[in-house]
């Protein structure tokens, strides 16, 4: 009998090498997809681009793209005054005036001016040409680059092939690395190797490197063009050290042998001072005539100017540093300041008269100045400045202590002003002033202290270049009550001798003013209260020691006129006085 279904048949081996191709297959793919992966992970990209900056001659300082374009004229370069302040610096003494159309360069020896569209320039006063003229382009101002490189150092490389124009700064270190990979460095957009490639570095050619980042620098080939490239394709050349530009020796003011400057000022007014009538002065070695002001916008300087003064203070060893004021008129300074040659006609004017009268510097005391002014006064010294160091002369400025006065102190830019000038002559005095509505100091020492600490701090003016101003005259206070309740101030000023013929006559006894730093003496009239914070050797003393403390370059006092005899020879003392 047949059982009613077939016997089940034993399965066979035959569906194992099936199983196992399959996944040999799956094990392969997976494999190749896995490859794959990795070459696209892995492959450097071929593909190559050329960059378009936008312009036929970019410029790149620092491996950076500049704003606008420079221009090339056969092998002369212009670029934007924008340029060259961002290598430069934005302070970088160059100034466009459009009214005139003149860019004028100064350095501390030189004073260069270009007219725009014109191959004339002309240095310290003297013509020289150009071979290519400053350009203007609307509001951009182009300018050669020959005399910025001269003045200032400024390097304007341009590649040939593509006209890329690389800036280099004076003074500037920078890093070179030299291409070591057999087939070629790439140098690509990004740093990455999928990104293209700009340019191929040939083995043993160099590159700058102005960065790096997770293995990657950024570089500039000798063709311009900026991109990264693998540090490993590299190896470090030599630093690159950007030449500083050619200086003259420096002008050396006087005194060049350490001694302290000692300058009295003499205040001529209407009548011009007798010199036979003036006393020793042990000490001082620097007279200050207060000789010439500005009459007007033109710059028309009016000199009161005597040669038998000079034969006097030069035989008796001074030098004369003339004053020039400007004639505390803010409105005439304003127009005076605001062109070149306005400024320019003052400075030839105080070149032939210093000459004239055989001066020895000039000493320039603006006062009473809109603070939108500043910047054209600091214009004024720099071109100043450099002519009369050609002629031999010493360059002081006069500045008030700081304050937030405008016409007082805020138009004086004391850091620009002290890059420039020999000394600058702070004129501690008038903390409390005629009109004053409170009584006090002409100059406490804690306030004077502070305004010469100020200065050096903030305004970065070097001790060997600053001058303390010290006042030889005192204010007599009258505080009256009324019959409110309010006091009215009132003041006049009185040199040393008549404050002690006053504190005599009135048999007054002098106390000492810790807060002040000097002697002080009240008194009472029916006019009301009368006080006086003295100047006399207490106070001279002290402030010829607060000179010596910050290691300044001397003292200056104003005027010869207030002083009493016995203090030149207190205030010599001090000065000189050996630690």
């Amino acid at each position: 009998m047949h059982p009613p279904y077939p016997p089940r048949r034993r399965r066979t081996g035959r569906t194992a090498p099936f199983l196992k191709l399959l996944a040999l297959l799956l094990l392969l793919s997976a494999a190749a997809g896995a490859a794959a992966a990795w070459w696209q992970r892995n492959l450097p990209n071929r593909d190559t681009i050329v960059p378009d900056y936008g312009a036929a001659h970019p410029v790149f300082y620092l491996g950076r793209q500049l704003d606008g374009e420079a221009r090339v004229r056969e092998a002369n370069v212009l670029l934007t005054l924008d340029m060259i302040r961002a290598v430069l610096g934005e302070d970088v003494p160059i100034r466009y005036e459009a009214d005139s159309d003149s860019v004028i360069l100064t350095t501390l020896d030189r004073v260069v001016r270009l007219r725009t569209e014109a191959l004339t320039a002309e240095m310290n006063g003297e013509p020289f040409e150009l071979t290519v003229a400053a350009e203007t382009d609307g509001d951009v101002v182009y300018l050669p680059l020959a005399p910025v490189a001269a003045l200032y150092g400024l390097v304007a490389e341009v590649a040939e092939e593509t006209g890329i124009v690389t800036l280099l700064k004076p003074g500037q270190a920078v890093r070179r690395a030299e291409a070591t990979a057999e087939e070629g460095a790439a140098v690509r957009s990004e740093p990455t190797i999928k990104a293209p490639v700009i340019e191929t570095i040939e083995p043993g050619e160099e590159v700058r490197i102005w960065d790096e980042e997770n293995g990657w620098y950024r570089v500039q080939t000798g063709s311009g063009h900026v991109g990264y490239a693998r540090e490993s394709d590299f190896r470090l050349a030599e630093v690159e050290l950007v030449p500083e530009p050619e200086r003259e020796s420096p002008f050396l003011p006087w005194p060049a042998d350490g001694r302290k400057i000692n300058l009295t000022w003499e205040a001529v007014y209407q009548v011009p001072p007798d010199p036979a009538k003036i006393g020793p002065m042990p000490g001082v070695n620097v007279i200050s005539p207060t000789w010439f002001e500005l009459l007007d916008g033109k710059g028309t300087i009016r000199s009161k100017a005597d040669p038998s003064y000079v034969a006097w203070a030069h035989k008796r060893g001074y030098q004369v540093w003339a004053l020039v004021n400007n004639g505390f008129d803010p409105d005439r300074t304003t127009e005076a300041l605001s062109t070149y040659e306005s400024r320019l006609h003052m400075i030839r004017q105080l070149l032939v008269y210093a000459e004239t009268y055989n001066l020895q510097g000039i000493n320039i005391d603006f006062e009473n100045v809109y603070t939108k002014d500043k910047e054209n006064l600091v214009q004024f010294v720099r071109e100043f400045v450099p002519l009369a160091h050609e002629q031999g002369l010493v360059v002081s400025i006069d500045v008030t202590p700081k304050s937030n006065s405008e016409m007082w102190s805020l138009f004086l830019d004391r850091k620009a002003l002290g890059e420039v000038v020999d000394y600058m002559i702070v004129m501690t005095y008038d903390e409390h002033w005629a009109s004053s509505p409170v009584a006090g100091s002409v100059a406490s020492l804690p306030w004077v202290e502070r305004s010469v600490r100020r200065i050096l701090e903030e305004d970065g003016v070097p001790p060997s270049k600053l001058v303390l101003g010290i006042p030889l005259y005192t204010r007599v206070w009258t505080e009256k009550k009324k019959d409110d309740g309010s006091v009215e101030v009132s003041s006049r000023a009185l040199g040393m001798e008549a404050v002690e013929k006053l504190i005599r006559e009135r048999g007054l006894r002098p106390v000492y003013d810790e807060d002040a730093g000097q002697n002080y003496v009240e008194y009472e009239t029916e006019e009301g209260r009368h006080r006086i914070w003295i100047e006399d050797e207490t106070s001279i003393r002290a402030r010829a020691e607060l000179a010596r403390k910050y290691g300044l370059a001397g003292v200056a006092t104003w005027q010869r006129g207030f002083a009493k005899p016995e203090i030149w020879q207190v205030l010599h003392d001090t000065l000189e006085a050996r630690p």
